[in-house]
């Protein structure tokens, strides 16, 4: 394996986030703060506790998730796509490097960058709510995992995506509405049973409530449930990369 080349390509994508870092840090605190200055403090005076949890601590979980998933989709998008719109992904597949390296570039540093915003959304969150996480390295686990696999399937947006007006149309029409209607700022118990049912079908669901469950060591599904989402989630999203590397889609042509 080609370590040079996976670095070159991990480090170059690292130097494109920290010469925006202000505004790629920036944003997520900014917007942490308005949804606990709406939901924490308006709706939250309103609401005493979700399953023993303070509603502001209860949202935390969901917050860090939906800022995750999002950036995690469009980090790795615009890394392949960018090179793809301009014609220097030629160069790259003609280095002698193999697909596996150019993802383990790509997809290690948009799973850092994001990453780093869910422990910056994490710490911002302290100063609102007093959190005490039950499980600290399942809570990890889980991040590193959604980091990975949402990179992975942000990379496999950027190679599809025609323009760049794709490069947005499933983050915002699939993947907020899905974290938005997946628990993030409730629990699905509150939920009247046709639509409990109805929101199992939600992948994102499991995602959230593991994650709740390593901070408040309740969940709205069995965890075991959620890491065998993610699991095949990650599973397909690998099956996916290997296949459009084999055939070439929308890279060779």
């Amino acid at each position: 394996m080609n370590l040079h080349a996976i670095w070159a390509i991990y480090l170059y994508e690292m130097k494109r986030f920290f010469r925006t870092v202000m505004e790629s840090l920036l944003s997520p605190v900014i917007s942490t703060s308005l949804y606990f200055v709406v939901f924490g403090a308006a709706i939250g005076s309103r609401i005493d506790e979700v399953e023993g949890v303070s509603y502001g601590a209860f949202i935390v979980p969901g917050l860090i998730m939906l800022s995750v998933m999002t950036q995690s989709i469009s980090n790795a998008s615009f890394g392949i796509y960018f090179p793809k719109f301009i014609g220097t992904i030629f160069e790259l597949l003609s280095a002698p490097i193999n697909f596996l390296e150019i993802v383990l570039g790509y997809v290690g540093a948009a799973a850092t960058k994001s990453l780093l915003i869910g422990v910056i959304i994490l710490a911002t969150a302290e100063f609102f709510v007093d959190l005490d996480i039950q499980h600290p390295f399942a809570m990890m686990a889980f991040l590193v995992l959604t980091c990975v696999s949402f990179a992975l399937f942000g990379f496999i947006i950027g190679i599809w995506a025609e323009n760049f007006q794709q490069l947005q149309l499933i983050p915002l029409l699939v993947i907020t509405p899905l974290v938005f209607l997946g628990g993030s700022f409730y629990s699905i118990s509150m939920l009247p049973p046709a639509w409990q049912t109805v929101t199992l079908f939600n992948p994102v669901v499991y995602l959230i409530s593991g994650f709740r469950w390593s901070f408040f060591g309740t969940a709205d599904v069995a965890v075991g449930y959620s890491l065998l989402a993610i699991a095949l989630f990650l599973g397909i999203c690998l099956a996916l990369v290997w296949l459009i590397f084999r055939t070439g889609y929308r890279i060779k042509s």
